[in-house]
């Protein structure tokens, strides 16, 4: 029986067979199944010691005899039965970190694509006019960055070479920050005011939702663009739109949103300053085996140890 066993779900359109391939080559001594159905699943399961995947049942949790780490494929975890995981002694670690690089790159690429008016130059080039058009400079930009966990910290090391000032706002800014200044969540207003670039990469908490509101959109400079890769909620779409139709706002991009799919007759679809993706700064190729990295690592440490504790990516119970 497998001591690995790894969920039947397919990230980003990539099979999952690449995830228990990695898995294979990082951990030759281990046995890696993949459980291809739910029966498969309970089968497997039963002397499993790792089950890795997108979520797990507490009725799969009660199967599981020797199970001693969930290793999810998802940064967040609110969606997974603590209680039970705690309950059944199985550790729990997650994803995050592993969208990093990418996210990171979708943003300073959204940042630089407004500045230099790509979108502009699209929508002529599509209707076959050569017409010049204004454009910015993103060097000597006040850049500003809420949330300075996996992702917002990979923001902030690409900025690096553009000679901006960078401008972060975390929970804790006691805490040693990589960036020109830092600034906690009751000072976010004085963090965005004169800021032309602004990210969201802060997890969605009772103190991040609708933390953008008409209130924030106000204080932030006219020129603003702004881009949100964190949770649609952590923005006010109303307050978004009007801040849009008056000016408030210079652009946005939105690679979630609030609801999210956002429907088809939404104005913020119609809005040329805005640009819209579909929850996808999170895909890359490489996300299998940057996961397999972190569960190798994991499997060795506590096979050093003895102990399934102190793991990368682990979350108290």
């Amino acid at each position: 029986m497998a001591d690995i066993v790894v969920r039947r779900d397919n990230i980003h359109g990539m099979a999952v067979d690449r995830y228990a391939t990695a898995l294979r080559d990082r951990l030759p001594n281990h046995d890696v199944e993949v459980a291809r159905t739910p029966a498969a699943e309970r089968d497997l399961v039963a002397d499993a010691t790792v089950l890795t995947g997108s979520s797990v049942s507490e009725d799969l949790l009660d199967a599981a005899d020797s199970l001693r780490l969930f290793a999810s494929t998802y940064a967040g975890y609110d969606h997974l039965p603590l209680d039970e995981l705690a309950a059944h002694d199985v550790a729990l670690t997650t994803a995050s970190g592993v969208h990093a690089p990418n996210v990171a790159e979708h943003v300073v690429g959204a940042w630089l694509s407004f500045a230099r008016g790509f979108f502009t130059a699209r929508r002529r080039q599509a209707d076959h006019v050569w017409q010049s058009f204004k454009s910015n400079d993103f060097a000597g930009s006040r850049v500003c960055v809420l949330g300075m966990g996996a992702i917002g910290s990979a923001i902030v090391d690409r900025l690096d070479g553009f000679d901006v000032e960078t401008v972060a706002v975390r929970h804790s800014p006691e805490k040693d920050t990589p960036t020109d200044e830092v600034y906690g969540y009751d000072d976010v207003h004085e963090a965005v005011e004169d800021a032309r670039y602004v990210a969201l990469a802060c997890p969605l908490t009772a103190e991040t939702r609708g933390l953008v509101d008409d209130d924030l959109l106000t204080t932030m400079h006219p020129e603003t663009v702004l881009v949100n890769v964190a949770r649609g909620p952590v923005v006010d779409t109303d307050a978004l739109v009007d801040a849009l139709q008056r000016n408030h706002v210079g652009a946005a991009a939105l690679d979630v949103t609030d609801p999210e799919p956002l429907p088809s007759d939404h104005r913020l679809w119609d809005f040329e300053n805005v640009l819209v993706t579909p929850h996808n700064a999170g895909h890359t190729p490489s996300y299998f085996d940057r996961l397999a990295d972190i569960v190798a690592e994991n499997v060795r440490r506590a096979e050093e140890t003895g102990a399934w504790d102190g793991l990368q990516n682990q979350i108290s119970l």
